[in-house]
């Protein structure tokens, strides 16, 4: 798309682009910019944030059209803005945004980055205070739910070749939390987690596929309700760094998955015959996890 489309214009009027019109409220001001991949292609899908530098408060997110621009309407002052997307080095410039003007139109290319340095071999334990497993499910008819296991344990065993590394995790599927205790007993119950006759959820996995960047797909299996299935975690490392009380070597990741709730014969439909809402059928599970080094040796598996 040229980037002439991209004109300066006065309150009451327009930027136009692509036959696009982007009019601004009375007295505020506005920032676009079109953002290229390493290649020098349009980029869509990037992130933009936009901080105002006096609070240090975001003012503004947005993603990239499939031309890769953006267009921001914004008080008038001074804003942080940073650009980002998976696997790149981000993008940081500071502009001024004036009232009733379309700042000039700013052209940002996007490199490769490099990848955060690997954790060492050896047996990583997660630290339950700073890791949470966390689960939204859509409330039949209804809004979201929100909830969290807060009872597990696990590690993670790196291989010098990190794609041969392993993690092991086992959750109490009794320390289940939406908030509700009557739902939270129901989940517990026979009509779904069934927790006396399946006290634990585990996951296990040994394929570490990586997909660029920070990005890494851990392919494992996943033990609910006495069922086993084949999950993709789809994994953004984060890092290493020496943290906590006592200086600790830390790594830390966030990891997401998409369950069907079926798949673990978790019939949805045949509760929603019995006149009993509580969630859907598809779950989005998600793992933020710390995990401490502690030794070269392998850990050990639940049993």
């Amino acid at each position: 798309m040229p980037l002439a489309l991209f004109r300066r214009k006065r309150a009451g009027s327009a930027v136009r682009g692509a036959g696009l019109a982007h009019p601004l409220p009375h007295g505020a001001g506005a920032f676009h910019c079109q953002v290229a991949d390493p290649m020098g292609q349009p980029m869509p899908g990037a992130d933009v944030t936009v901080t105002a530098t006096d609070t240090g408060r975001a003012a503004a997110k947005a993603t990239t059209d499939p031309y890769g621009l953006v267009f921001l309407a914004l008080p008038p002052g001074r804003y942080g803005v940073l650009i980002s997307a998976d696997g790149l080095q981000p993008h940081q410039q500071t502009v001024d945004v004036l009232p009733d003007e379309t700042a000039p139109l700013t052209s940002v290319q996007l490199h490769v980055g490099r990848a955060p340095e690997l954790p060492r071999p050896g047996t990583w334990l997660f630290d339950p205070p700073h890791t949470a497993i966390r689960f939204i499910a859509k409330h039949v008819g209804m809004a979201h739910v929100h909830g969290r296991f807060t009872r597990f344990e696990g590690g993670i065993h790196v291989a010098p070749d990190m794609a041969d590394s392993r993690v092991e995790v086992r959750i109490d599927a009794a320390s289940i939390t939406t908030g509700n205790n009557t739902r939270d007993n129901h989940l517990r119950s026979a009509d779904f987690l069934d927790v006396e006759r399946y006290p634990y959820i585990d996951f296990s996995a040994d394929r570490f596929l990586y997909r660029g960047g920070s990005k890494w797909t851990l392919q494992g299996a996943l033990t609910m309700h006495g069922v086993s299935r084949t999950v993709d975690l789809d994994t953004g490392y984060l890092g290493v760094v020496n943290g906590g009380y006592a200086e600790e070597l830390r790594c830390a990741a966030l990891a997401t998955a998409e369950l069907h709730r079926e798949d673990y014969t978790l019939n949805w439909r045949t509760m929603l015959a019995k006149g009993i809402a509580v969630v859907g059928p598809t779950v989005k599970l998600e793992l933020d996890v710390q995990a401490m080094y502690r030794s070269h040796d392998t850990p050990t598996p639940p049993e």
